[in-house]
């Protein structure tokens, strides 16, 4: 272990690539001041550096169908973790440095995460949420996410799994893509009034509500109740986005999920690839034109969804928002400052700061100029240790 300062690399800060050294303690694993003694110095000259990225959307505990076979059918949470710890390495490898996972089998997520802060796995810091909420037989009834009704029910429900280790809440405001057959993305779910209530309680430990929300009613619905993100954002009119900005609230568009599912006709079930057919283009001009008027965009991918692989997904993901309006300076504010603020780990991780988390990408040439640079070869350091 040592101290090992990196002079000479363009370090990607507030929106731009600026020249510049920074220092870091890799016993601590943080970013530490330029002046203290190194024992080591190393030239990133013609190199890029950008923070770690964060994946603000993930499902840890879920195989994706390209990981499914009949001997993975119901695996014990033991089987599930190993597997969920296996998606945490393939989320490093892509630069994935901080995750926050909305819905999980079982408190799996908040049981890694106590592991990461204790040192005993390598892994992205986990912000994660648990089960999530969802009414009775609601969207992710099935797997990830615990049924309630009422906002009684719901304030007990998230008191619980606050008192579990949660950092993070997400409740089903509408149903989606991915469910089951006969549930559609417009389908209005938890009321205004239940998710207020998750929102409350969240909010007074300083835990941040995500929304499932897909159809417009929904997104309306979360924006009422005082939800800190909308999850996917599939039908927006010009309302919603006037609400949107009008209360800052961020949207994590998860362009990965359509795309893989629309990539995969033969491999889902058919109802699944229609209803996803029929929103997919809705999909981008919502948020094109959300983007266009200045909403925040935060990126996540909802890995874990239908060939929707923790393996490329992340750096795959600020392609596609680039593609929807978004300049490469945004994209990479949306994975990392933004990101690291929805979430409320600014404190800890986004940026090149002293004192926070030595979380960093090295590559050779300038996500600025074509950010596809980040898909490809590059150098992770999580804790300021080389990822392998």
């Amino acid at each position: 272990m040592a101290i090992i300062t990196y002079t000479d690399g363009a370090i990607f800060q507030a929106g731009q690539f600026v020249t510049q050294s920074f220092t870091v303690d890799t016993t601590q694993g943080v970013f530490v001041t330029p002046d203290t003694l190194a024992d080591e110095t190393v030239s990133l000259a013609g190199q890029y550096v950008v923070p770690g990225l964060i994946n603000a959307h993930t499902h840890v505990t879920d195989l994706v169908v390209a990981d499914q076979s009949p001997a993975l059918t119901n695996m014990t949470e033991a089987e599930v973790t190993v597997f969920a710890q296996k998606n945490l390495r393939d989320l490093l490898r892509d630069g994935v440095t901080t995750i926050r996972n909305v819905g999980s089998f079982a408190n799996i997520d908040l049981s890694l995460a106590r592991l990461e802060q204790l040192g005993a796995i390598t892994a992205p810091l986990i912000v994660g949420s648990g089960p999530a909420l969802t009414m009775t037989g609601g969207h992710g009834s099935a797997g990830i996410a615990r049924e309630v009704d009422g906002p009684d029910e719901v304030r007990r429900a998230t008191r619980q799994l606050l008192k579990a280790g949660a950092t993070a809440i997400k409740v089903m405001a509408t149903g989606g893509v991915t469910s089951r057959d006969g549930e559609q993305p417009d389908q209005v779910q938890l009321s205004v009034a239940e998710m207020a209530a998750a929102v409350a309680e969240a909010h007074h430990r300083n835990v941040p509500v995500a929304a499932h929300a897909q159809g417009n009613q929904g997104i309306k619905n979360a924006i009422l109740a005082g939800v800190d993100s909308i999850e996917h954002a599939i039908f927006l009119d010009d309302e919603a986005i006037e609400q949107l900005l009008a209360a800052d609230i961020a949207v994590v568009p998860t362009f990965g999920a359509p795309h893989a599912i629309d990539q995969h006709p033969e491999a889902v079930p058919a109802w699944m690839y229609q209803k996803n057919k029929a929103v997919i283009a809705s999909h981008q001009q919502s948020i094109a034109r959300a983007i266009s008027a200045g909403v925040r965009l935060v990126m996540g991918t909802d890995a874990g969804t239908s060939f929707n692989d923790f393996r490329h997904g992340s750096t795959q993901e600020l392609v596609y928002m680039v593609a929807a309006g978004q300049t490469p300076a945004e994209a990479l504010l949306s994975a990392t400052q933004y990101a690291a603020e929805l979430l409320r780990v600014a404190d800890k991780v986004g940026s090149i700061t002293v004192g926070k988390q030595a979380d960093f990408i090295i590559v050779t040439a300038n996500p600025l100029t074509d950010i596809t640079v980040l898909t490809g070869q590059k150098t992770v350091y999580r804790k300021g240790q080389a990822v392998n």
